[in-house]
């Protein structure tokens, strides 16, 4: 990325709805969003606690998302008599809409600046672990005094690294129901062989509605459907929540992520996809139990591979420096700049190599990578509630601050199910992993595993916990550390095993690599404010960006690849296929096949700047319409983590065309299409 306005790319950038790129869209597309249309955009779309986007499509609350974002809640709605993902699903009444068991979608209603505030907590000269603890405090503080104030959910959200701090005012619904959904194998068909290809072929296109108070919500702002679709050489935006960019970090961050952080992330993604195949390769019920947890580490895997070459990748790598010297050598021939911002980018390598002592232990103990258990999750989360709710709000852990109490618990107290067998499965791999990495006669390691292997040890924890059942874990969360400090559960005991090593190594990562590493970032923010101005987006946090650009397919391989496929594309790609798995078209596609109009955009592609997050992100025309929904990216755009390129990188979305098309002509979901106003 470059990071002056004047050297971005023509459709570069996540930007802020309160600093959007209307100078660029001016003089590119002669188009500039007033503030009325932002805030229509903004309220009418939706983040999902499970992770990706969506939107508001009518009135009545209905949001609409892709088949892989709704498929958690799917998944744990599903039964081994009734498996939704495979099955798909249509609620022909309100009445027949089923309620997802956990699922929270927020709406950000309001934004306000706290920048000033928070850093004017820090006091000057403060060491590094005083400083965190300032900052902290104050910015529980303020979502408490935010969220007692409007019962709205209050995140402070950082950007530029430290830069910039926002609260960000969200209006939560945890009455969620499922509405409809395609079978798995049109929402993601080709499977992972086609994952992050093009041309596609996917119906990746999930519904659901919110309620309150137990009738459908009434929404002011929502998307209203384009008549047309998206057409080649179209002005789109797209709004949504892209997870996570690594755009502004320093080149010596970057290499840290080359050389430690990706390759340890796929060694372990590799090695739960085999586990979770394995499992599934056992019998039809173990294959439904698995498959979310599949997909999610079979996308991961190629996401992560993709980045990593992008890493990898010299000519990137250069051009990162070149950016990077470019800065440095600017900030230094300014004596006042170079006074306070100099040693930022010294201080970023400094923080690099005390994480890279830390790593693994920081990521198997802390990020649970050396426990992948449900029960665990859920016996990390009681014990560490009744130990930091006691405290005072300021002085909490950050998941632990009363504004975000509500929705911790409202994951503590799921009810979706838990399966043994695969909690057994993906524990020994975890604890396997963790032996490996760590080494066999580690006294921590010596202790977890109890004299026995891995798989004994899983087998033996997973069997004798209780916290299954919601009920006792709602009776430890009530009787708070008193409770659970009595519980003799072997997940908590495990937990209770592993707290003070976990969260040792956390306080190292937090105050000698997150705070000063914020510290230096926010030092490189304000030398980039102070040379470029404004016009510079932030990396992205898992909030609401605004993205934008055209219509339009690319070269590959001397081919020229057209900006949309169409329904007919697919049964030529399955035939091609010979109609095998994951190429198989559901029964329902067979049996309409003549009924439907094969000439109908299906998927397409466009320049707008995405990653992970943005599935299921709406795809709107200048007017606000709905012309598209996003659900994946290809191949060439897994680059974009670091680096924004147009040449061949494009976001890839359902054509608006194609959900309508196959509602009405494959699921007879006539009442449902009426609703979207076609």
């Amino acid at each position: 990325m470059s990071f002056a306005a004047d050297a971005l790319q023509a459709d570069e950038g996540m930007w802020l709805f309160t600093n959007p790129p209307n100078k660029m869209l001016k003089q590119t597309y002669g188009f500039e969003p007033s503030a009325e249309w932002l805030k229509h955009v903004r309220q009418s779309s939706v983040r999902f606690n499970s992770g990706g986007s969506g939107s508001f499509v009518s009135s009545d609350g209905l949001v609409m998302t892709n088949h892989h974002v709704g498929a958690d809640c799917l998944h744990k709605l599903s039964t081994p008599e009734r498996d939704l993902i495979a099955t798909g699903f249509h609620a022909r009444t309100r009445a027949e809409e089923l309620q997802c068991v956990d699922l929270e979608l927020n709406v950000l209603v309001d934004i306000e600046d706290v920048t000033d505030r928070v850093k004017a907590a820090v006091k000057e000269g403060a060491d590094p672990s005083e400083a965190r603890k300032q900052r902290l405090a104050v910015m529980n503080t303020i979502e408490k005094e935010s969220f007692d104030k409007t019962g709205l959910r209050s995140d402070v959200v950082t950007l530029y690294h430290g830069g910039k701090y926002h609260l960000y005012r969200y209006k939560k619904y945890t009455d969620v129901r499922l509405v409809f959904a395609p079978e798995k194998d049109i929402a993601f068909f080709g499977g992972d062989p086609d994952n992050f290809e093009y041309p596609r072929y996917d119906l990746d296109v999930c519904f659901f509605r919110v309620y309150e108070d137990g009738k459908p919500a009434k929404v002011k702002d929502y998307l209203k459907w384009s008549k047309a679709g998206a057409k080649d050489g179209e002005l789109i935006f797209v709004s949504g929540h892209p997870g996570r960019t690594n755009r502004l970090d320093t080149v010596k961050h970057l290499e840290f992520l080359r050389d430690v952080a990706f390759p340890a992330t796929l060694d372990m993604i590799r090695r739960r996809e085999v586990a979770l195949r394995n499992y599934a390769e056992r019998g039809l019920e173990n294959a439904r139990q698995a498959q979310d947890d599949l997909f999610s580490y079979q996308n991961s895997r190629k996401a992560r591979l993709g980045g990593l070459a992008g890493l990898q990748d010299p000519t990137i790598m250069d051009q990162k420096r070149r950016e990077e010297s470019t800065l440095r050598e600017a900030v230094a021939k300014d004596p006042q700049l170079n006074k306070e911002y100099g040693d930022a980018w010294d201080q970023v390598a400094r923080t690099i190599e005390v994480l890279g002592g830390i790593y693994d232990e920081y990521q198997l103990l802390e990020q649970g990578r050396a426990f992948n258990s449900e029960l665990f999750g859920i016996a990390r989360r009681l014990l560490r509630l009744g130990e930091e709710t006691p405290k005072a709000n300021s002085e909490r852990l950050r998941e632990y601050a009363e504004a975000g109490l509500d929705s911790l618990k409202q994951q503590l107290f799921s009810e979706a199910p838990i399966y043994p067998d695969l909690e057994i499965v993906k524990l020994a791999d975890s604890l396997s992993m963790l032996m490996e990495i760590t080494g066999a006669e580690d006294p921590l390691v010596q202790k977890i595993l109890a004299g026995k292997s891995p798989r004994e040890r899983a087998a033996e924890l997973v069997k004798g916990s209780k916290l299954a059942d919601v009920s006792l874990r709602k009776q430890l969360a009530e009787g708070g550390a008193a409770a659970v400090a009595k519980s003799t559960d072997p997940m908590i005991e495990l937990a209770r095993l592993v707290d003070a090593p976990s969260r040792k190594v956390r306080r190292v990562y937090e105050e000698q690599v997150d705070e000063p590493q914020r510290q230096a970032y926010g030092k490189i923010a304000q030398a980039r404010f102070a040379i470029y101005g404004d016009s510079v987006y932030p990396d992205a946090t898992f909030t609401l960006r605004l993205a934008y650009g055209k219509v339009a397919g690319y070269q590959e391989a001397g081919a020229t690849l057209p900006p949309w496929t169409t329904i007919a594309g697919a049964y030529e790609h399955s035939a091609d296929h010979g109609g095998k798995d994951p190429f198989a078209l559901p029964p329902s596609w067979i049996k309409h096949k003549s009924d439907l109009d094969l000439k109908t955009p299906f998927n397409f592609v466009s320049t707008a700047d995405i990653i992970g997050g943005n599935s299921g992100s709406p795809v709107i025309n200048r007017e606000g319409e709905v012309v598209g929904l996003i659900f994946d990216g290809n191949i060439q755009s897994l680059v974009l983590d670091f680096i924004y390129t147009q040449e061949q990188a494009r976001a890839t979305s359902v054509h608006s065309a194609a959900i309508i098309e196959s509602l009405r002509k494959v699921y007879g979901a006539k009442e449902l299409a009426d609703e979207l106003g076609k």
